[in-house]
């Protein structure tokens, strides 16, 4: 059993980053990503922090817009016109999730196709489907899929089962797994939880992707010997011994499944920094096409 490491993956995608945007013809800005935050969750706070000290790291700049819990949709909308109507602004992301009054499909619809750097506006969702890489690729897929690539797994003719088909992850990796280009080719069935069977199902795949959201909900059971599992989740589990109350946990029952399996995604620290790359990594693509 091999363990892919997402945080040696991601910091070498950031070191290359580094270098490229110290490359940029003197004179020239540095590309910009601008981040909108609703409200104070203590989770959106920690993530905010996060990708805004990653891209000081890669020497980016940053933009942060702080909204009300309550704020109306109207006012968002305005936040997200003036960032996409701003030159000096490449990227655009809003932490999700947001309140539940305000919608964010549509939140993320309002972002200008070219500055959706996350990848879940309906233009850049539609070209995933037309195998068209000329947008943005959303970033928690990207990640799966470059880390399948640089951990030397070969996906054509193979079967990739994702358990989950959220907007964010299970329906666009389905896309990305399925597309006709090199590293992809796959055949894939997506599962959820209306699934029939589903152990019966998961248990054929060669490659393992859960993103359902539920901790510990992969058992070895539902897992094939030799198979690569990829775990998307990233849940808060009760845990009086630790210092903070709780631990992180994914969607697979780790200590159960990793004997199992030929190559495994830790949880901290497989999926969720690949994420913070790719995000990063589409904002220096944004950047390059308007020509600096």
């Amino acid at each position: 059993m091999e363990i892919i490491d997402g945080n040696a993956i991601a910091a070498s995608i950031i070191a290359e980053l580094k270098e490229k945007v110290a490359a940029r013809p003197a004179g020239t800005e540095p590309p910009c990503i601008a981040f909108i935050r609703v409200g104070d969750d203590p989770a959106s706070v920690s993530y905010v922090n996060k990708k805004n000290k990653t891209a000081a790291e890669i020497g980016m700049a940053t933009r942060l817009t702080l909204l009300p819990e309550d704020v109306s949709e109207d006012k968002l909308n305005a936040a997200i016109d003036e960032l996409n109507a701003d030159p000096a602004v490449h990227g655009i992301l809003i932490q999700a999730p947001l309140p539940r009054h305000l919608d964010e499909v549509r939140a993320f619809r309002r972002i200008a196709p070219e500055k959706d750097v996350d990848g879940l506006g309906t233009m850049n969702l539609g070209k995933i489907a037309q195998d068209d890489d000329s947008g943005f690729v959303c970033c928690t897929p990207a990640g799966i899929m470059e880390l399948l690539r640089r951990s030397g797994v070969t996906l054509s003719g193979k079967h990739v089962v994702v358990v989950g088909r959220s907007l964010l992850v299970g329906k666009p990796v389905a896309l990305l797994a399925l597309q006709k280009r090199e590293h992809a080719n796959a055949t894939v069935t997506v599962c959820h939880s209306r699934t029939a069977d589903l152990a019966a199902i998961t248990r054929q795949a060669d490659v393992l992707i859960a993103a359902i959201g539920i901790p510990e909900f992969i058992k070895a059971d539902m897992v094939k010997p030799g198979a690569v599992v990829i775990d998307v989740g990233i849940n808060r589990v009760a845990d009086p011994t630790r210092k903070r109350g709780y631990r992180l946990v994914g969607d697979v029952d780790f200590p159960a499944v990793s004997p199992l399996a030929s190559k495994i995604t830790p949880v901290p620290g497989g999926v969720g920094p690949m994420t913070v790359a790719m995000l990063m990594r589409n904002t220096f693509k944004a950047w390059e096409r308007v020509g600096r």
